[in-house]
């Protein structure tokens, strides 16, 4: 028998056995006892902290088996608690480097070529050639200009494994 033969002999097995029930039914299976939970919840010990800002302990958490009353601590309000839990503040983000007037003069032929094609447009100006001539001559001469610009050296302190430099 061929390889493919054997192959082709299997798949007509699956094929055939596709419809049929398995072979013991899995309501048959017993539970596992890993999964079982237990009927009385688990409580936590609590040691109280000495550390300032840190709420301690709060009624119903235990210390050394013993249960704590509202007498013994005072309980700080949940909207308290869940306020400042998990709240991150990023740093300020650091100031956009200066431009000089070569690349701001390109970002302006960039974005205001494009501009005043389409404000002309939707006004329904008449554009002169020369108009349009210009407004697209901006628009090419400021995106090369950027490119142009755009250093793609790598940094001197990057070292001999700088990895990927974007």
């Amino acid at each position: 028998m061929t390889r493919q033969s054997d192959e082709d002999e299997v798949w007509r097995q699956i094929v055939a056995s596709f419809n049929d029930t398995a072979e013991r039914d899995s309501a048959d299976q017993p539970w596992p006892d890993s999964e079982n939970v237990p009927a009385e919840p688990t409580r936590r010990v609590v040691k109280p902290s000495e550390e300032p800002g840190d709420p301690g302990l709060r009624d119903g958490d235990l210390l050394d088996g013993d249960l704590l009353d509202a007498d013994q601590h005072e309980a700080d309000s949940p909207d308290e608690r869940d306020e400042d839990e998990g709240h991150f503040e990023p740093p300020p983000p650091p100031p956009l480097p200066k431009l000089d007037l070569a690349t701001k003069l390109a970002w302006v032929a960039l974005f205001g070529g494009p501009a005043y094609l389409l404000v002309a447009a939707m006004a329904n100006w008449h554009m002169e050639g020369w108009a349009l001539f210009t407004a697209v001559a901006a628009f090419i001469g400021g995106f090369v200009a950027l490119v142009v610009r755009m250093g793609d050296d790598r940094p001197n302190d990057s070292g001999w494994d700088d990895g990927a430099v974007l």
